[in-house]
Parts: structure tokens; C-alpha cells; sequence
């Protein structure tokens, strides 16, 4: 099992992996019993993500507060970086942080910026904004992709392999697109989806080019 982090993009890495090996036995019983592990390890994947964000989420709360204290340009460069990595994460510590000023009693509010102390990172988006541009954008990479296959096609250049994988993602994004809801967890599907879906048409692209 791994589990990447921004997987399908330059800066990819994996944040957990670990192997298991079971026998090749081909009986009803043991596909029943891979069945079930499987289910088990991919509520485990889903365990090791939410842990991961949490702590990045920790992490961009701790960089605000400490770029509201002290001003410094390094801090200020960190949550920026932060801000184009993990847009969804950043927006979720700026309205905790948010949340946490407007919920502190009077006397024990802590030092957390206002909305309007934050100048150098622009106001961060909601949860609905980040869906909405993550959901155009897979709608719109489905169109270029099926667009540059038929291209493809009447050029004699699709091959059968990529014609297939392009198919496939075409319809797994539309899954999403249709199960998707306002949950971090299908925000994270979406950005794996648009991901994937950019590998993909850079293959289409890069066939495009030589005709």
C-alpha cells in the first residue's frame, strides 16, 4: 500500500508505504479474505491521510500566528508556499484560526489574525469556492482529452492502450463529479482526479505534437 502526496505532479512523494504479502492461493475463501483486507487497508490509507493533514494543518496555523507576531518575510514565503500546495488545508487552518478568535472568551483571546491583518496571502477561498474550480477543472481536462483522442483518431495515431486509459479516466472523473459533496475527503478525490487526468493529457499532447 502507498500513499502519495500531490500524486500525478512534479513535486509527488510518498507519505506512506508498507507491503503485504499474502500466499497465491486461488480459493473462494482467501478472494474473500483479500476482499476484506483490502477494505481494511483502504480505511487505513484514509486514516494516514487525515493524520498527515492534520498535522500540515497545525503546521500553516502555527506559520500564520507567527507571521502575525513577527512579520518576517521567511515565515510569510513558508504559508505562501503552503497556500499554493495545500490550498484546501490552508483554507481549512485560516478558518479554524478564524473560528478559534471569534469562539475565545474576551480576556483569553488569543493572538490569531483578523482576516484584514493577513495582507501578503490574498483572503482564502471556501471549501464550496475550491470544489467548484476543482470540479471545472476536471470537466474541462474530460473535454480537452476526449477532444484530442478523436483528433487522434482521425490522424491514425491513437493507439488502442491510450484510446482505453483515456476512456477509463473519462469516466472515472464523471464519478467523482457526480459523488462529489462539501467533505475534505472528496475535495482531496477531485485534486487526485485533476491530477491524474493532467498526466493523461500530456501523454495526448505530447502524441498531438508529432502529427
Amino acid at each position: 500500500m502507498i500513499v502519495y502526496a500531490n500524486y500525478g505532479e512534479p513535486n509527488a512523494h510518498i507519505v506512506h508505504g508498507h507491503d503485504h504479502d499474502y500466499p497465491d492461493i486461488r480459493t473462494h475463501a482467501h478472494n474473500t479474505f483479500i476482499k476484506s483486507r483490502i477494505a481494511d487497508l483502504s480505511a487505513e490509507a484514509r486514516r494516514v491521510i487525515e493524520e498527515a493533514e492534520q498535522k500540515q494543518v497545525m503546521r500553516i496555523k502555527c506559520l500564520i500566528r507567527e507571521y502575525y507576531l513577527t512579520k518576517s518575510e521567511a515565515v510569510k514565503r513558508e504559508f505562501e508556499e503552503a497556500n499554493t500546495i495545500f490550498p484546501f488545508l490552508f483554507s481549512r487552518a485560516f478558518l479554524e484560526l478564524r473560528n478559534e478568535r471569534a469562539t475565545a472568551p474576551p480576556a483569553a483571546t488569543p493572538a490569531v489574525p483578523a482576516p484584514d491583518l493577513v495582507a501578503p496571502v490574498e483572503e482564502a477561498r471556501s471549501a464550496a469556492d475550491i470544489l467548484r474550480e476543482l470540479a471545472g477543472d476536471i470537466e474541462r481536462m474530460v473535454t480537452e482529452i476526449e477532444d484530442g483522442i478523436q483528433r487522434l483518431k482521425a490522424a491514425g495515431k491513437a493507439d488502442d492502450i491510450l484510446v482505453q486509459t483515456c476512456r477509463k479516466m473519462a469516466g472515472r472523473a464523471r464519478e467523482t463529479l457526480v459523488e462529489r459533496d462539501d467533505s475534505g475527503f472528496t475535495a482531496r478525490r477531485l485534486e487526485m482526479t485533476r491530477n491524474s487526468l493532467t498526466t493523461t493529457w500530456r501523454q495526448v499532447q505530447s502524441r498531438l505534437k508529432a502529427i
